[in-house]
């Protein structure tokens, strides 16, 4: 596979008017994605795979670290995964001390899910180094580039999603903005 060089790439021609002018598939933006993708999780994949889990489990782990007591049929929802899928995932977690599950208050019967110590230390390790990526990224790309980039990345998510996934945004940097320290 040839290397690709940031300069190569940003002398790429610009995509064309939002008016969709364009003739057949994006392929740049596509390839574009998935190396990014591939670089972006690859950083994670390196540490989980020391310790025998996959992406998956750093999906669990990401939104449960991020939303403390989220009940398992949210978590179902939220990564559009099957109950058999979400399962297996989950009970390594359990078994191997990074998730907890506890009983609702209120509903005996929901699941409510919570990282362990050594559950919040592996998800805030996996997110301080995809941090460093986007740091640099967006750093090579300029002033005003996060906001760009949020208003892409949002905007490549199904309309009818948008809010939904806003709000769960919202809510996990409120719980974050209030977490004792």
């Amino acid at each position: 596979m040839a290397d690709i060089n940031a300069s190569t790439l940003s002398s790429r021609p610009k995509a064309e008017p939002a008016s969709g002018a364009r003739q057949g598939p994006a392929y740049d933006l596509i390839e574009l994605l998935f190396f990014a993708y591939r670089d972006f999780i690859g950083d994670a994949d390196e540490i989980l795979g020391r310790i025998g889990f996959g992406r998956a489990h750093h999906r669990v782990l990401h939104f449960v670290h991020r939303h403390p007591g989220m009940r398992v049929a949210d978590l179902l929802d939220v990564l559009k995964i099957t109950k058999q899928s979400l399962g297996r995932v989950l009970r390594e977690l359990v078994n191997d001390g990074y998730v907890v599950q506890r009983a609702g208050p209120a509903d005996r019967r929901q699941r409510l899910l919570y990282t362990t110590p050594k559950g919040e230390a592996l998800a805030l390790e996996l997110a301080h180094l995809q941090t460093r990526r986007f740091a640099r990224a967006l750093n090579e790309c300029g002033e005003g580039a996060r906001a760009e980039a949020c208003r892409f990345l949002a905007a490549m998510i199904e309309p009818s999603a948008r809010g939904e996934v806003e709000a769960l945004m919202q809510r996990a940097d409120q719980q974050t903005k209030n977490k004792p320290r």
